[in-house]
């Protein structure tokens, strides 16, 4: 991507043509009463998905040997920590790459170095905090408001990220329940007949998805505003960044299990990406119990404690870190951004000649 950008505070419109924004269409900016109805179900089932997690780990803690859960938690060798770092900044760095192609949807040309600030940090946040519309949102605009982009470009942005991760999300689920069938359904308890059915039912939606924006320019209302979707080109290149970052992410947590857990790295791609759908389905914070409740429930045959360990870990590695070291760049953005104001206006003006 290019680095060449606007000057700060010139009007975003000169970054490119309009027609990729997403605009007001004109509806009254409220849900039908259907769609509040369906809003309030979804809802209802993630506070049920999420109470039964609780509840569910509630019965694992109460069995646990903590001194084995404490063995388990410091036995991880540093070859698997650094691993794991690794993985999460191979992860986080490919989210990077989500915004980015967000702007090129968008025709905005943004130095990669904000556009890397921007996503690490709302991503870092986000994660932890919840409600990412809300939380990555932000952060993204204080960082690309003063590079002249208005609330309803960043608002667009972050629509466009989150179709790159769904996108990535059903190509690697797609991928590893047709091509590890048999030892999916074993883990699960599934049979491999329904598991290749919903790998062929989430690998239809993808290509039904990728001819639906290929036909012509595709747009979609979102409570009043319209949003044109990236066509075939960038869908395809938004679904293999999205499924690279997926193997990313997931990795963090595989190279922490215990030794000798015997599970494929493809079968587990296919727990992983489930309970972080889960996860998100049940509005909890990063997934919190949910995502622990469901990967303790496919992993059952291996100890509890080492299990769960592995999961702190994992908590430490991709959430904790990233969001203390998210904050430090924000606090410092801020202060730098103070300064160099500060600085205009404490420089005297030149002289007229």
């Amino acid at each position: 991507m290019s680095d060449e950008t606007k000057p700060d505070g010139a009007p975003d419109e000169a970054a490119g043509p309009p027609r990729a924004e997403a605009r007001p269409t004109g509806a009254v900016n409220r849900m039908p009463q259907g769609s509040r109805r369906f809003a309030w179900i979804g809802t209802a089932l993630g506070v049920v998905l999420f109470a039964a997690s609780i509840a569910f780990l509630w019965h694992v803690v109460s069995d646990l040997d903590w001194a084995e859960l404490k063995r388990a938690f410091v036995a991880a060798s540093a070859e698997q920590l650094w691993a794991a770092i690794g993985f999460a900044t191979l992860s986080y760095a490919l989210l990077t790459c989500y915004d980015a192609l967000a702007l090129k949807q968008l025709h905005l040309r943004v130095p990669y170095r904000t556009t890397a600030l921007a996503s690490f940090t709302s991503y870092a946040v986000s994660f932890n905090l919840g409600f990412p519309l809300l939380t990555g949102g932000t952060v993204r605009y204080w960082i690309y408001a003063p590079k002249g982009l208005r609330a309803s470009r960043v608002a667009s942005l972050t629509v466009i990220a989150g179709i790159t991760f769904w996108l990535g999300m059903g190509l690697v689920l797609t991928w590893t329940l047709l091509s590890e069938a048999g030892a999916v359904a074993a883990l699960t308890r599934l049979g491999s007949l329904i598991v290749q059915a919903i790998g062929i039912g989430v690998g239809v939606a993808l290509v039904a998805y990728m001819a639906f924006v290929s036909i012509k320019r595709r747009g979609v209302t979102i409570q009043g505003w319209r949003l044109e979707l990236p066509g075939f080109r960038l869908s395809l290149g938004q679904s293999l960044i999205g499924a690279a970052e997926v193997c990313a992410a997931s990795a963090v947590l595989y190279v922490l299990l215990p030794a000798g857990h015997g599970i494929g790295f493809e079968v587990f791609l296919a727990v992983y990406v489930v309970a972080v759908m889960l996860g998100i389905a049940s509005h909890a914070p990063g997934g919190l119990g949910v995502f622990e409740a469901t990967i303790l429930i496919a992993l059952s045959h291996l100890p509890r404690e080492q299990v769960l360990g592995a999961l702190m870990l994992f908590r430490i590695c991709y959430y904790f870190l990233p969001f203390v070291l998210a904050l430090a760049l924000l606090g410092a953005y801020e202060i730098t951004r103070r300064l160099k104001a500060l600085r205009t206006v404490l420089e005297p003006e030149e002289p007229l000649a």
